[in-house]
């Protein structure tokens, strides 16, 4: 790729979105998906905004401009789903989302006439899969991540014998949910532009909440009440397709139902497996071994090959095949469970549980913490942070488990930090 010369506007939105705990390393690539989706001078303001959300106060502090002409910079970002906007009891709020799941996603969910998509697929494409780097830091980098495989309900054993809470059912999800956008999937979308998508359904990546209220209002995502959702959900899962979500209790986000041919995290769980890039459900599948014929459907079924035959050792028939497992691999999703011809498989509880962060809060002060990024998250542009936003961090940190909340107060360095943690440890 011919090197060409970076806009200081760029380097400083690269350097911003670094910042945050997910990261995005800068690259030739990035600069070049920046200038598609940004102005330079768009790209110099939105590089001068705090990580956390805010409002047009402070975004018209921050650029030294008037109040009025901030916001119709802001709303004009918002309509393009760069930023997401926030409306709540007549008051907007801002943020700016992490590249992924975020305004990388948002740019390929409805089919658009005033970017080259077709080029800006290609760009991602290089960004993520042939270069790396952004998905290595974004999957593999610390033990908490961004996304976590929902369990298929329909291969949930009937009689109750494993206890599943509402949190890990993407039904309860939508069931719960504020506002539900439905728009097309981003990864598929990119991979048609490349020649290279599956025959899944395409219209059926799902916002939840306030970031479904904002892609619905630019016209980003398709306004649908629950009962449809609850649909598309069945869909995907008789499709055999992972739901992949926010790796949240409350107030999901997002729900991806995913292929294992095109879909980013898929792709990663297959690539970076033993790095668990993404959290598992709280289940493995098991096979009974008197009804396996080896005739591989689970292992065709399986979206990140945690499904294989082995020798089935059996003496009688030396060659017969046997379904085997690697849970180290094993998202727990369930999918391989109605493929069994013999009815084979059914799903059990791990031996230990996999903790799911409560909130967003929460997840992102973790994943600064363990990417030492914490110091980003709190002393962010020019002092911009509200008491109510430092109030949420200090109370996210004071709930991690206490390594984590030494490794907090040792990147921060702070005293009043430290002495909290003592009160909270006593």
């Amino acid at each position: 790729m011919a090197h060409h010369t970076v806009k200081q506007g760029y380097l400083d939105l690269a350097d911003r979105l670094n910042r945050h705990p997910q990261g995005a390393p800068p690259s030739e690539l990035l600069y070049r998906i920046l200038e598609m989706l940004f102005s330079e001078r768009e790209a110099a303001l939105v590089a001068e905004l705090p990580i956390a959300p805010f409002d047009v106060d402070r975004a018209a502090r921050a650029w030294k401009m008037p109040v009025d002409s901030a916001r119709v910079v802001l709303d004009e970002l918002a309509s393009r789903a760069v930023l997401v906007d926030i409306v709540d009891e007549g008051v907007t709020t801002y943020a700016l989302p992490p590249p992924m799941a975020g305004f990388f996603e948002f740019s390929m969910m409805r089919v658009r006439d005033d970017i080259d998509q077709e080029l800006l697929a290609e760009l991602y494409y290089e960004y993520l899969n042939i270069e790396e780097d952004f998905i290595k830091n974004l999957f593999t980098t610390g033990d908490t991540q961004l996304g976590r495989a929902f369990v298929s309900e329909d291969s949930l054993p009937m009689d109750g014998s494993i206890e599943v809470l509402d949190y890990e059912r993407a039904s309860r999800v939508a069931a719960t949910a504020s506002h539900i956008g439905v728009g097309l999937c981003y990864c598929r979308h990119k991979m048609e532009h490349l020649g290279r998508a599956c025959s899944a359904p395409m219209e059926i990546c799902m916002t939840f909440n306030t970031t479904a209220a904002a892609l619905v209002r630019h016209g980003h995502a398709r306004s649908v009440e629950a009962e449809e959702c609850l649909d598309l959900l069945q869909e995907a899962r008789d499709r055999g397709l992972v739901q992949f979500g926010e790796n949240v209790q409350q107030r999901v986000n997002f729900i991806c139902n995913c292929c294992g041919c095109c879909c980013e995290a898929m792709i990663a769980a297959r690539r970076f497996g033993h790095l668990h890039p993404v959290h598992t459900t709280n289940y493995l599948p098991e096979t009974t071994p008197e009804l396996c014929t080896g005739c591989g459907k689970c292992v065709a079924a399986c979206p990140v090959e945690a499904m294989h035959l082995v020798s089935a050792n059996d003496p009688a028939k030396p060659n017969r095949k046997a379904a085997g497992l690697d849970e180290d691999l094993c998202l727990g999703c369930g999918v391989c469970v109605p493929v069994c011809p013999e009815n084979g498989i059914r799903l059990r509880a791990r031996s230990r549980r996999v903790i799911t962060p409560v909130d967003s809060t929460l997840r992102t002060v973790i994943m600064a913490v363990e990417r030492g990024k914490l110091q980003h998250l709190i002393f962010d542009n020019h002092g911009l942070t509200s008491h109510r936003v430092m109030a949420a961090v200090l109370g996210a940190i004071l709930e991690l488990e206490p390594v984590k909340r030494s490794m907090a107060a040792g990147q921060l360095g702070s005293r009043y930090l430290e002495k909290l943690i003592e009160l909270k440890t006593h």
